[in-house]
């Protein structure tokens, strides 16, 4: 009887129980960890990933030709615990045969409630005024202290209007939001429709526009898109929230922005780096919020499966991060000049990606 072959799989950061028993039970493979809170060394990265067939990673670990290499001619699947895919070397993940699984629609909801949770928080000064209530600041009911900006009857304004735009403006709707803004690389009518949103360019929105949520995907195309020029066009009263990735934003230019009173506020779920310094000029601002990215469980569940389901074979390694109901591939080396697949028989959520 020929032994067993193990498949060897390494999971670039510590997950919980569930997600590890999901990969132990396929007989054939052996996962090894990394044991840690925080992000794996590229050091122990390379010497993790040597020989492995399979990578669970996070969006903090780079995959570049470096790890590629390191990891050889064994690796076959990579799937990442996230929606956005920019720490990945695609190209030369491509040129190897490699199949990525990724996890879209997966974290939709928890994302928009998150941007407008720091809308809400931002725009009518939540933090500030908890401060005051803690250092005793406030002395008695002023009529025009501590000030916000309200929802009903504005403008907002949003860079990217996919699934998570899209979600965002579900949910601003209700509170009497007059005009819906966006902007993107082309207009979508459909997706556009729901909310009778009008599709403008990106100077436009931003001197148009009294919220302004950024939820485009990383490209070279969106890196530093809000810089000197897209802030000096906003209104003074305006508020801004990111919550897509912290380089499409030049956090210089916006630190100043913020400081000279040129825009109202900011809420940023993202930020180059992560977590920001503790002296970062950005936190001695008090108009300023910046949030803790936030995870739902599911995210860890579709990304195992699709490691999973990538691990068995070179037939079947065609890794899919399963997103309510939506087989995605990012890279499949089956099927050349296809960077995205979608299994047509299932309802697929992909379409609406930004």
């Amino acid at each position: 009887m020929r032994p067993v072959l193990l498949m060897k799989v390494f999971v670039t950061r510590r997950i919980p129980p569930e997600g590890r028993a999901a990969l132990a039970r396929a007989a054939d493979c052996e996962v090894e960890q990394w044991d840690s809170d925080e992000p794996i060394p590229v050091k122990e990265l390379e010497r993790g990933v040597a020989g492995a067939h399979g990578l669970l990673c996070l969006l903090s670990d780079l995959v570049d030709k470096r790890i590629l290499d390191a990891a050889g001619a064994n690796l076959k699947v990579i799937s990442t615990l996230s929606v956005g895919v920019d720490h990945l070397a695609l190209d030369e993940i491509k040129k190897r045969g490699i199949r990525v699984g990724y996890t879209p629609d997966v974290l939709t909801d928890t994302t928009a409630e998150l941007a407008v949770s720091l809308l809400l928080t931002t725009c009518r000064r939540l933090p500030e005024a908890i401060e005051e209530v803690k250092n005793g600041g406030w002395t008695s009911w002023k009529p025009l202290w501590l000030c916000g900006y309200g929802l009903t009857q504005s403008t907002v304004g949003i860079v990217g209007l996919g699934r998570i735009g899209q979600a965002i403006a579900r949910r601003l709707k209700p509170f009497g939001v007059q005009r819906f803004l966006y902007t993107g690389r082309q207009p979508r009518p459909e997706e556009a429709a729901e909310f009778q949103a009008e599709f403008v360019s990106t100077p436009e929105l931003a001197a148009q526009s009294d919220f302004i949520v950024v939820a485009c995907s990383l490209t070279p195309a969106t890196k530093g898109l809000c810089n000197k020029d897209f802030f000096q066009k906003m209104k003074e009263t305006a508020v801004f929230v990111n919550i897509s990735r912290g380089d499409v934003v030049n956090q210089d230019d916006l630190y100043q922005a913020l400081a000279s009173g040129q825009i109202a506020a900011a809420g940023l779920d993202v930020t180059t780096p992560e977590p920001l310094p503790t002296n970062h000029p950005l936190l001695t601002l008090k108009n300023c919020g910046p949030g803790i990215q936030l995870r739902a469980p599911g995210l860890l569940q579709k990304t195992v499966l699709g490691l999973r389901r990538g691990r068995s074979g070179h037939e079947a390694a065609v890794t899919a991060a399963v997103s309510l109901g939506c087989n995605h591939v990012l890279l499949s080396a089956g099927r050349e000049g296809s960077n995205h697949i979608c299994d047509e028989k299932r309802p697929c959520s992909c379409k609406q990606r930004s």
